[in-house]
């Protein structure tokens, strides 16, 4: 399979963790993030609403409350 380049804006912490890892980390990164695409962007359409529940769920069950990601959404641009 032929590979192609895209670039994606993520938040500085993330940015820096990915910098700091090993060539073969990073490599795991990459590929465990192709495969998270594909199953974005290939797999079975849902609708917008049981996309966002499903990302609450994980956040909630990562530890983010309501408090924190008011905190984020006040202090950071998402996009």
């Amino acid at each position: 399979m032929a590979l192609a380049r895209i670039s994606i804006q993520v938040d500085e912490e993330a940015a820096k963790a990915y910098t700091e890892v090993s060539p073969q980390e990073r490599q795991k990164i990459e590929c465990l993030l192709r495969l998270r695409l594909q199953d974005l962007t290939l797999g079975p359409r849902r609708s917008l609403t049981v996309v966002m529940d499903e990302i609450g769920r994980q956040a909630e069950a990562r530890g983010l409350t309501p408090e924190r990601l008011e905190s984020l959404l006040d202090g950071e641009r998402c996009f």
